[in-house]
């Protein structure tokens, strides 16, 4: 992650909003506080087509016999960032059929039905990480032991740490849904022993007259 974009995430984690005053960023209209931001672009603009979306290259031949990604994600459940397209949902439905092999169309995924469930600080739900939806997709050596050492208590993490591209943002934010839809992770209910170590400490009882 370059610089600035690292001032960014940690100035937005911290609250410290003034640096992006010393920011070289376009003059916002005051009714639009999001324009700013790439993500946030109107659903006109979304998934536009090779050429025009800043990734391909234009003059290139073979740009233009690409299919565009509207036509490409017609039908396709919708989501609530990144491509707007629900693709765990797609799989589940049959929308979609990935190869897991690249040589051997016939190879099935080796699937974990494994929730592993993370106790979160304050008053965010706890975090549910589904083994079954990412081995549906990946094999386990995509992400360990290089991003999560599979041992219970190993991997120490924080969301500083995801959103500048580290543990789940390897992933998350790049190729699939982004860390700001908050509740496709924080989907758990408080355990009693979380929500006993984050209740208030109880009251005093008023004094008798």
């Amino acid at each position: 992650m370059n610089p600035t974009a690292r001032r960014i995430a940690l100035s937005l984690l911290l609250g410290s909003l003034p640096v992006l005053g010393a920011l070289d960023l376009p003059s916002v209209h005051a009714g639009d506080p999001n324009a700013f931001n790439r993500l946030m672009k109107p659903a006109s603009k979304r998934n536009p087509p090779p050429a025009q979306d800043g990734i391909h290259d234009p003059k290139n031949a073979g740009t233009a016999l690409l299919q565009k990604p509207r036509e490409a994600f017609a039908g396709l459940p919708k989501g609530r960032g990144g491509n707007y397209i629900d693709w765990a949902k797609a799989l589940n439905d049959g929308k979609i059929a990935p190869r897991y092999d690249k040589i051997k169309l016939d190879a099935k995924p080796i699937l974990m039905d494994l929730n592993i469930v993370r106790e979160v600080k304050g008053s965010m739900p706890d975090v549910v990480y589904p083994h079954k939806q990412h081995t549906e997709w990946l094999d386990c050596a995509n992400c360990h032991p290089a991003i999560f050492i599979p041992k219970k208590g190993a991997n120490q993490m924080s969301m500083a740490q995801i959103i500048l591209g580290e543990k789940c943002g390897v992933c998350h934010g790049k190729v699939a849904f982004p860390v700001s839809d908050c509740r496709r992770c924080h989907s758990g209910t408080k355990s009693e022993k979380t929500a006993a170590k984050n209740a208030p400490p109880p009251s005093a009882p008023a004094a008798k007259p």
